[in-house]
């Protein structure tokens, strides 16, 4: 058993011997336990992770499983997974060897996210234990790809909860205009919402851009970066998908507002952002401009299905709709189809059209 004891401080060690991925014989060396029982348990589950037996726990596992993925992931991504991990599945999950979780396991786990009440007597939301399900399924997924378990269970149990489809609302461009005008107080507000409006960006794209995204010789903002507060910190990530990299073309009155916002920004370097405010100060801007100018309070993020309505009602197809907000053009499709004019009258009117210049030529 590689379990020592380190007789100047009483702790105990483990020297552990493995084969890793590459066929290569290793060592690992992990100190300060108190016990040698915990030693012993940790060389186990150690030797268990690394040989990929599913005897080992749930917990365990998950450690691997966190090991795989973690790394490809947003922060702010991970901390999502990571606070659902820990609090919704684990405690329920992790002392269980992972081989023998069934189905009857998972509908007991469902059964009880099901019956959660708040201390407002508030169930989950439909569209929360969905988001749960998902996670749980997506470490028993890891597991049958890539460390041969059999089936994944909570496939097998089905989901709980739904996808909750949020109305979507977005203004006219008079109600903006109404709106932009009693923020004008405030130039920060003004320049910001200017930018989501006519370009249909995203939150964090706006908060993320610096003086170097402007090209105004060409008229572009390029969108390369998002802005997440994270843990009391200011982050800079990718954007959201690898389509959201864009160059969107600025109209003529946007780049003489911005030249204008950015003149005012004293010692601004190249790479600083523009907007240092905070998404709270931009709701509570929301909040205000909507009461004033008397239209209806939207969120933050209908000002971009308010901007790819704008664009739809001038004419404009999906693809090219698509690529200047950094969608996927199916995605616009599907999400925005009734906004689209209908083309049916007309479709019908030119297969009829066809359709009588064959019958006329036959008879």
């Amino acid at each position: 058993m590689p379990v020592f004891k380190n007789e100047n401080n009483g702790t105990w060690y483990v020297m552990a011997r493995y084969v890793n991925w590459k066929g290569e014989r290793k060592q690992k060396c992990k100190r300060g336990f108190a016990t040698k029982r915990e030693a012993q348990e940790w060389e186990r589950k150690f030797q268990l992770q690394n040989a990929s037996d599913l005897d080992m726990s749930f917990a365990a596992f998950t450690e691997l499983y966190i090991n795989d993925v973690k790394n490809r992931l947003k922060e702010n991504t991970w901390l999502t997974k990571e606070h659902i991990i820990s609090t919704k599945i684990l405690p329920y999950f992790g002392n269980m060897k992972i081989g023998e979780i069934g189905t009857k396991e998972i509908i007991a786990w469902q059964n009880e996210m099901l019956a959660y009440r708040d201390d407002k007597r508030k169930p989950y939301s439909p569209t929360y234990l969905k988001t749960v399900h998902n996670q749980l399924s997506a470490i028993f997924n890891h597991a049958v790809r890539y460390y041969d378990l059999r089936s994944n269970p909570a496939a097998k149990a089905g989901n709980m909860g739904s996808e909750d489809h949020k109305e979507m609302l977005f203004w006219t461009r008079e109600e903006y205009k109404k709106f932009s005008f009693e923020i004008m107080d405030k130039p920060v507000s003004f320049y910001a919402f200017e930018m989501l409006y006519w370009c249909g960006i995203r939150e964090g794209e706006l908060l993320a851009l610096t003086p170097a995204d402007f090209d105004f010789a060409k008229g572009t903002v390029k969108i390369s970066k998002s802005y997440q507060r994270l843990k009391g910190q200011d982050v800079i990530t990718s954007p959201k998908t690898k389509k959201s990299n864009r160059t969107i073309k600025m109209p003529k009155f946007l780049c003489e507002e911005m030249k204008e916002y950015l003149g005012m920004l004293y010692g601004l370097k190249k790479k600083d952002r523009i907007f240092t405010i905070t998404k709270s100060f931009l709701h509570h801007e929301m909040d205000r401009g909507a009461k004033a100018a008397g239209v209806k309070r939207i969120r933050i993020h209908d000002l971009r299905h308010s901007h790819i309505s704008l664009l739809i009602d001038m004419g404009f197809s999906a693809v090219a709709i698509a690529d200047r907000v950094g969608h996927e053009s199916i995605d616009i499709t599907y999400q925005y189809a009734h906004l689209f004019p209908s083309k049916q009258t007309e479709m019908a009117e030119k297969l009829d059209d066809l359709g009588k210049g064959d019958f006329e030529n036959v008879s």
